[in-house]
């Protein structure tokens, strides 16, 4: 994620992960991290936590140069819109197979069912939607709850 909001996710993972998992959560808004924090430490996780303050790209791109490609077991991409795609293509990398990748958002309000010539958001979550549909590296699952999540497994 490029952010973490208030960790809401990223604590729920870590309660639910055996002692020795962790959680890698990129924010790059010191209030979130700020507002976050806090709860880690009273739920008894923020040994779990790394919060990675930098935008998601480069701490992706970091975590493959440090050779931790293919031993994530699970990815949750909900951040901007516009780097989707990057994040999916770098978290398909980071995860062994078997591994799950979750988008969330994946179905924008319905906007990208013919999304508008200025709604670039909702092209783009289109294209990355279209793109997964015929990606071979990936078995894949839409949950049509909430705004849309995609469940893809690597082959």
């Amino acid at each position: 994620e490029d952010w973490m909001y208030t960790g809401y996710n990223a604590l729920s993972m870590a309660l639910a992960m055996p002692e020795n998992g962790c959680v890698v959560a990129c924010e790059i808004d010191d209030n979130y991290v700020n507002i976050a924090k806090p709860f880690f430490k009273e739920a008894g996780v923020e040994n779990k936590i790394d919060v990675r303050h930098e935008i998601a790209m480069k701490t992706l791109n970091d975590l493959i140069a440090a050779g931790e490609a293919g031993t994530y077991d699970f990815v949750f991409i909900d951040a901007d819109k516009s780097n989707y795609d990057g994040y999916y293509e770098k978290s398909l990398e980071l995860i062994r197979k078997g591994g799950i990748i979750a988008i969330d958002n994946v179905l924008w309000s319905g906007k990208v069912v013919n999304p508008a010539p200025d709604d670039v958001t909702s092209q783009t979550l289109d294209a990355l939607n279209k793109k997964l549909h015929k990606d071979q590296r990936i078995e894949l699952s839409m949950l049509t709850v909430g705004d849309g999540l995609t469940i893809a497994i690597k082959r």
